[in-house]
């Protein structure tokens, strides 16, 4: 089965309805469908929060939270050896702590990390990327 991997760049293009956004529906209709499974670490739940609170209110990121709780999504808490793998990531540079969770999460569990944040150009030889 296929494995997704979600940054917060594209959930939160997905609510907020960016070009990409049906892709990311026909994930969760995959998903669904049992045709593959999505996972997002806890971390970059984090990012997806407060990027809602900071851009439109605590009302609206609440609102989020609670239709994320709907959407096929399997949430990962940060254990040792995902964090581990987000701080080597991090030491070789360019990328955010935050997103060293996601590239981590993916590629622990052999999966494609969904993005179009280009901070992911520099582990982009070590996982697989669909941009998005």
């Amino acid at each position: 089965m296929k494995i997704i991997v979600l940054d917060a760049h594209p959930l939160v293009g997905f609510f907020e309805k960016e070009e990409y956004w049906e892709k990311i529906a026909d994930y969760f209709q995959q998903a669904t469908d049992e045709k593959c499974t999505i996972y997002m670490s806890t971390v970059n739940l984090g990012e997806v929060y407060y990027s809602t609170l900071r851009e439109h209110g605590e009302e609206h990121a609440l609102r989020v939270l609670d239709t994320m709780k709907n959407l096929p999504i399997t949430l990962v808490d940060a254990d040792k050896e995902m964090s581990l793998q987000a701080a080597r990531y991090k030491a070789r540079g360019g990328i955010s702590y935050a997103d060293c969770f996601a590239a981590a999460l993916a590629k622990l569990k052999k999966g494609e990390l969904v993005t179009g944040d280009k901070e992911f150009k520099v582990v982009e030889k070590d996982i697989r990327i669909n941009w998005v």
